[in-house]
């Protein structure tokens, strides 16, 4: 038995110092873990706080609605826009829709003219009561375009002057209501068509 306790000793001691290796290496290894954890930590902070600073720096703006609504948010604004030499907004158009078709021409030689018209402004207020007076509006252009003549349409220069003649027969229906009709700045022929 002696012999046999003396074997165990052994054994018993190889068990010991593989129990005191395995402490070891955890005891390593934890320690690894822990020095690790604070630069994992800090680590994460700056990402983290970079994608925030990327975020703050390249987050979209807040979309206006319109022009309407910008003029009412700042009124100061909209009166340094009225202002001569102030910087203006966006424009804003209006379609006449539909199109505009109407005959001319003397007596025998009968022509259709169609012509897309819009109309700009800046002030979209003023586009709203546009489409309010649209009636009296088309009326007025359509006998402007039907006094028209053949050799007039044909040219650069008389289609020039019928979009002038245009911008003014708008600008006097809403003058009618006040002295709105500056507000439209421009009149544009989308489509002009001569048959």
């Amino acid at each position: 038995m002696a012999g046999q306790a003396a074997t165990k000793q052994p054994v018993a001691d190889a068990k010991d110092k593989d129990k005191d290796k395995e402490k070891g290496k955890e005891q390593a290894s934890s320690g690894k873990k822990k020095s690790k954890l604070p630069l994992i930590i800090i680590a994460a902070v700056v990402v983290l706080g970079g994608g925030a600073g990327a975020w703050f720096a390249f987050k979209p703006k807040p979309a206006v609605a319109g022009a309407a609504a910008a003029a009412d948010a700042v009124p100061e604004k909209a009166e340094a826009a009225e202002k001569p030499g102030a910087k203006k907004g966006p424009p804003s158009f209006y379609k006449f829709d539909p199109a505009f078709v109407v005959n001319f021409g003397g007596e025998g030689s009968a022509r259709y003219l169609q012509v897309t018209v819009e109309a700009m402004s800046r002030d979209a207020t003023i586009l709203e009561e546009l489409k309010t007076d649209e009636p009296a509006v088309r009326n007025d252009l359509v006998m402007l375009f039907s006094s028209q003549d053949n050799a007039t349409l044909m040219s650069a220069d008389g289609k020039e002057k019928l979009r002038a003649a245009t911008l003014d027969a708008i600008r006097k229906v809403l003058n009618g209501e006040g002295d709105k009709g500056s507000k439209i700045e421009a009149v544009y022929f989308t489509s002009f068509v001569i048959q």
